[in-house]
């Protein structure tokens, strides 16, 4: 694979080869549909590269190894969908306590508990945001084709290393099972980010001490000659465990700062036909590929309409969607759950212009000619 330029692959097959292109040289994981391709694959590609595969007992396991092995160094990920993530929870906490990168790929499938294994979803948004107890730090980005997971992959990776935070791959099972032409670009051809180390020894035995005005530590993988003590519990600069509540604060208020302070970097969407629509449509990964083809029927049809697509789902792109309600006389959200990313975007707009949910969550896909509809309806 590392020898060709282009290949047909799956989303799910994009996903591995990005990884593989990012520096990923450890997956754990558990087999679970839609996200199996990711495992297999896996499991293939990383010995051609001097990578470990590990299949843990169950989804917990997953998520421990993925931890342990980036503490080691490595850049490590894992892949699961719905009920496989609810088990991660636990672990995707510790690892934004203790500030340990990693990427973890959610492809989305119907639900609740075991739900409909095969059928395409988006319900698991707030679940990305608050799924794990605690104010927490998390990045979620949401892929729309192969190719964008295939770069997204890379990204969920650069992001993780530069904030030192778990980061998620919200992708559905639209996208992980299409199958698209990639262009598999070498690494030497994009920006790979690896997280900082310590040089100096002594630095290193203080994993969560910081200059003034630092809000990223640095560091130093175990196993390299340094001794230091990470944990889950709230910890001072050398990693223990305090129950200072100033202590606390300052390292709470720096984790969610690391990423609050960063939005302009973090935060990526798409804008498409919105420079003199009267209506947008608000959609995220696959769902959005029907939207596409509905705008091009409604414009055909004298309705002013556009789209605005959410690419960093966490954080949420606040300012630019406050914006445009302040352009467009409507907003449709179209998703495929019950309206968790509508209320969102609701709370943001504030009032500004009407919002109207347009979702299914019966396991099928919205199709162009009902985001059409929907379009008609609100531009009576």
């Amino acid at each position: 694979m590392a020898e060709k330029r282009f290949a047909l692959l799956q989303g799910n097959e994009a996903c591995v080869e990005g990884a593989i292109a990012a520096g990923m040289r450890f997956f754990s994981g558990y087999p679970i549909t839609p996200s199996t391709e990711i495992a297999e694959n896996s499991a293939l590609r990383l010995p051609q590269v001097g990578g470990k595969f590990i299949q843990m007992e169950d989804e917990l396991g997953g998520m421990a190894a993925a931890i342990g092995a980036s503490v080691a160094g490595v850049k490590a990920m894992t892949a699961t969908s719905g009920p496989g993530f609810s088990l991660k929870q636990e672990n995707i906490g510790y690892a934004s306590a203790a500030e340990i990168p990693c990427v973890i790929v959610n492809v989305q499938r119907s639900g609740p508990s075991t739900g409909l294994p095969t059928s395409p979803s988006q319900a698991d948004v707030m679940q990305a945001r608050w799924g794990t107890h605690g104010d927490h730090p998390i990045i979620a980005i949401s892929p729309s084709g192969v190719q964008e997971t295939y770069d997204l992959t890379v990204r969920a990776f650069n992001l993780a290393e530069k904030y030192r935070t778990p980061v998620i791959l919200l992708m559905d099972e639209i996208v992980g099972h299409l199958r698209e032409g990639v262009e598999l670009r070498p690494a030497e051809e994009m920006e790979i980010i690896n997280r900082e180390v310590w040089d100096d020894p002594e630095r290193a035995r203080h994993p969560y001490r910081m200059d003034e005005g630092q809000l990223v530590p640095k560091m130093t993988p175990f196993g390299e000659g340094v001794g230091y003590n990470i944990t889950g519990l709230s910890h001072d600069g050398e990693g223990f465990p305090t129950n200072s509540n100033e202590v606390t604060n300052a390292a709470m208020r720096r984790m969610l700062d690391k990423i609050e302070k960063n939005l302009g970097d973090i935060v990526t969407y798409e804008e498409l036909m919105l420079d003199d629509a009267e209506v947008a449509v608000i959609s995220f990964g696959g769902a959005a590929r029907s939207v596409m083809g509905a705008l091009d029927k409604a414009r055909e049809m004298g309705i002013k309409a556009g789209m605005f697509r959410p690419i960093t789902i966490w954080p949420f792109p606040e300012k630019q969607v406050r914006e445009l309600a302040e352009k467009v006389r409507h907003i449709i959200v179209a998703e495929l759950n019950d309206g968790q990313l509508t209320l969102e975007v609701e709370r943001v707009v504030g009032g500004r212009c009407p919002v109207s949910h347009l979702g299914k969550i019966d396991g099928t896909v919205l199709k162009p000619d009902e985001i059409l509809e929907k379009l008609k309806e609100v531009s009576k």
